[in-house]
Order: structure tokens, then C-alpha cells, then sequence
């Protein structure tokens, strides 16, 4: 006889509590029921906190809510016409409620044997992590004409910047804001005197998303924190777009940081600059089709090399540091490719089951094989170094490279005539 005792935190039939004769311990499973809770509410805790999104009223907790300007309704910036300039109609349902959630992850996984299952115990323990929906609200907390925005683009040149510049600048016209400039340079217009500020509005921005690049400029790296804020006082700055990775947005957490320690009234606002789709609460991020279609471009070109060669190889080397949609979807959508290797999967180049065993297979049976590999896939295979970029990222080794010297090793005596190609793209 089986005796499965219910959970107040779980359901489950796994058998994680010892039996003797048939019979369950009680004492043990009580237990074992405290140790699944403590570790479900410390993961949900840990979850909310890292997911808690900062309010100006955490500062400020007598600022008062004012109705919102926007609405999609009339698509065109707030008027005199306006009662007392802020539109009357009450009858627009397209505003978000505060309380609305979105559930992150939909699967509930049974085994942590299962493909793709994330579990924080043996049991996969089921929990329910749900963000804030994004979407304008039905109360806003700056007035539209005393807003003075600014707009800044850092890191490196992604495809998208100027789209994002210039529906910023039109969503905050149709609030109402007058007052918009572009911050030249990213955070390094905040102390260069010489580099004078943008002044930015629809008319301005009409047509940029027609070019590429960014109208403002990139840079990496800038002055201290301490020193950004002085100069946002100083240019009466209360409302920040920050466009940039991991390391502009450490740089933007730490301006939001200063400004509530200093219990200055600014709204800084993160807008995530990564061709690598690899922000979790995303479903795409801008930038990312534009990376794939031209990385099927380069396919094509490697899979022609390898085609023209005697035992030709292509190795076409994507960008994607941490994750590899960039790699893993331009490989499928090219039809091309044999071998695609990502940061997410770990993998081995040498011994039965490894990467060069498998190109022999392929030059075996087909004459020529493409690799697709993202940057920052097998660096556990190359020496790292401890260098940093300008915006203190490391800087990866180079596995195309890599994967071409061992190649070479691997198969520098005699192997099917001695005959063979490697091109990296």
C-alpha cells in the first residue's frame, strides 16, 4: 500500500519521502513539504524582486495622479481644445489597468528530463511568475508641459535606432510634451561642452527611420554617474530615454539609483538596444530580423565557398554573446547550414560524439558542410583572457578561428587526400 499525503504548496506523486513496509513517515514528509515551500517562496522572491518595477511615488508619495493625455482615439498631441488640455472622453477602454500581469512561462514541465524544463527542484515545481503588461495607463504623473525629455542612443549600432528615436519623440508629441532633445554621443554629450544638444520633434524625425545608424550618434563608456545627474539638473532634464545593452542599462539603473538618493524628480526609462533577442521579458527585439536576414546573406556566401572547394568548409560566425537566436534562426531559414552551434547548448569539438568527427561525416558523405556558430558559443573550449570592452563587457575569444586551427590539427595528416578548405565568415 501507497500512502501519498496532500501538499498545501504542490500536488505531486513523486515518491520524495522514504516509506518503510509501505508506510509513510509523516514526520519526514512534513518536512520534505517545508523544504519545497521555503525553496517555491524563496524563488518567487527572489523573482519579484529582481521584477519589481519602480514607481515615482516611491519617492515621491504625495505626488497626485492627473488623467492621462494619451489616447489612441484621436492620435494627434494634446490641445487647448482639451478641457483643461487633458482629453475628456471616459468612454476609451484601450488603457492598461495597474494590476494587469502576464504569465512568463506558460509550460508546466513534468520532468526535469524534459526538453527545455527549468526546475527548482526534482518535482518541477509549478510557479506562477507573472510581469507587468506594458501599455499606456489611464493616470500619469508629469504634466505634459512641464516635461523636458531627452533621448540617447550608446553602445554600438544596431538596425532600429532611428525607428525607436522617432516614435518616441511622435508618442510624446501626441502627449502633449514640447520640450524633446537628443543627447549627442550617448552619456558622453553629458560632459562635452562642445557637443551641443538635438532638439528633436516630428517634423524632425519624420524620416529618419528611412536611414540607418543613428541620428544621434553612439558611443561607449562616459562620465560618473554623480557627474551625468549634475548635468541632467542642470539642463532641467526630468524624463530620460536610455537606448543601449547590458552595460548602458547598469549605467542607467545606477542615474535612477542617484536621482532617488538625491530625491530628484526624473523618470529614467531603459528602451533595450540587442540584435541578440536575448531580453527575457520579450517576445522580439528590435533590430533582430534585420540581423537574420542579413545573416542568411553570409550563409549563402560560405555554403558557395564550401560548394566550389574540394572537401570545402564554411564557417560563418554570428553575433549572439549569450544566446544564439540570431545563429540558431538564420540557419534554419537557410537551409543550408549542417551544424549550428550556440552559447546555450555546450559542446565538445573532439572524441566520438564531438563537432570534427561529425564534419568528417559530412565531408564523407557530402563533400562540403556550412557551421554556423554564435560569438559566444564553446568559450569553455578557447583560453579566456580577462579584457574588457568600453562598456565592460569581456571580450570573447574567437571560436570561428578556433574551430578552424583545430580542424586543422585534427586532420593534418592525410585524411581523404589531404585535400581541404576552411572559409570563416
Amino acid at each position: 500500500m501507497e500512502l501519498i499525503s496532500p501538499s498545501i504548496c504542490l500536488r505531486s506523486t513523486s515518491p520524495r519521502f522514504s516509506t518503510l513496509s509501505g508506510l509513510v513517515f509523516p514526520s519526514y514528509w512534513k518536512r520534505v513539504q517545508k523544504v519545497i515551500c521555503s525553496e517555491k517562496k524563496t524563488v518567487e522572491e527572489d523573482f519579484d524582486r529582481r521584477f519589481c518595477i519602480p514607481h515615482i511615488t516611491d519617492v515621491f508619495a504625495h505626488d497626485a495622479p492627473m488623467p492621462s493625455t494619451f489616447c489612441l482615439k484621436s492620435r494627434r498631441p494634446v490641445t487647448d481644445g482639451f478641457v483643461d488640455g487633458y482629453p475628456s472622453d471616459e468612454k476609451w477602454n484601450g488603457y492598461v489597468h495597474n494590476d494587469d500581469k502576464v504569465l512568463l512561462k506558460v509550460i508546466r514541465f513534468a520532468s526535469p528530463d524534459s526538453a527545455g524544463a527549468e526546475c527548482v527542484d526534482d518535482d518541477c515545481t509549478w510557479l506562477e511568475q507573472w510581469i507587468h503588461r506594458a501599455g499606456p495607463r489611464e493616470k500619469i504623473y508629469f504634466k505634459p508641459e512641464e516635461v523636458n525629455a531627452a533621448i540617447l542612443t550608446c553602445g554600438g549600432l544596431c538596425p532600429g535606432l532611428n525607428d525607436v528615436i522617432r516614435q518616441i519623440v511622435i508618442t510624446l508629441e501626441i502627449y502633449g510634451v514640447k520640450k524633446i532633445v537628443g543627447i549627442p554621443f550617448g552619456f558622453r554629450g553629458f560632459f562635452d561642452d562642445a557637443i551641443p544638444e538635438i532638439t528633436l520633434s516630428r517634423n524632425v524625425v519624420e524620416n529618419v527611420h528611412l536611414s540607418g545608424g543613428s541620428i544621434l550618434g553612439v558611443s561607449r563608456g562616459g562620465p560618473s554617474v554623480s557627474d551625468i545627474v549634475d548635468s541632467l539638473q542642470k539642463r532641467g532634464i526630468n524624463m530620460l530615454f536610455v537606448l543601449g545593452g547590458n552595460g548602458t542599462h547598469a549605467g542607467a539603473n545606477e542615474i535612477h539609483n542617484e536621482c532617488r538618493t538625491r530625491k530628484i524628480r526624473v523618470a529614467v526609462v531603459g528602451v533595450p538596444k540587442t540584435i541578440d533577442n536575448d531580453i527575457l521579458l520579450m517576445d522580439k527585439t528590435f533590430g533582430f530580423d534585420t540581423a537574420v536576414e542579413e545573416a542568411q546573406r553570409a550563409i549563402n556566401s560560405a555554403y558557395i565557398e564550401a560548394h566550389s572547394a574540394y572537401h570545402g568548409i564554411g564557417v560563418v560566425k554570428l553575433m549572439g554573446r549569450d544566446s544564439g537566436f540570431i545563429a540558431m534562426h538564420a540557419s534554419l531559414a537557410s537551409g543550408q547550414v549542417d551544424i549550428c552551434l550556440i552559447p546555450e547548448v555546450p559542446f565538445h569539438l573532439h572524441g566520438p560524439h564531438g563537432v570534427l568527427k561529425h564534419l568528417e561525416y559530412l565531408i564523407e558523405k557530402k563533400g562540403l558542410a556550412v557551421v554556423c556558430v554564435a560569438e559566444g558559443a564553446g568559450q569553455n573550449l578557447i583560453e579566456r583572457t580577462n579584457a574588457r570592452n568600453a562598456s565592460g563587457n569581456i571580450i570573447l575569444g574567437d571560436i570561428g578561428v578556433h574551430i578552424q586551427q583545430e580542424w586543422a590539427a585534427d586532420t593534418a595528416v592525410g585524411w581523404l587526400g589531404g585535400c581541404r578548405h576552411i572559409a570563416i565568415f
